[in-house]
């Protein structure tokens, strides 16, 4: 996966006025809170890809 994916999920996955994330409502028809698995993938390889960069690893 690269951080464009990433990118691309943090873009679509937003939270609705309701609570709910708009990109799941859209994509697939589902009413999940957000932030929504997607979101917490996204942003746990965000975190994944700057720490090893900051020690010096591969993400």
């Amino acid at each position: 996966m690269s951080n464009e994916a990433e990118r691309r999920v943090l873009v679509v996955h937003l939270p609705g006025g309701d609570g709910l994330c708009i990109g799941c409502r859209a994509w697939w028809s589902r009413l999940t809170p957000y932030p929504c698995w997607q979101v917490d993938w996204a942003i746990s390889r965000q975190a994944r890809s700057l720490t090893a960069a900051v020690l010096g690893g591969r993400a």
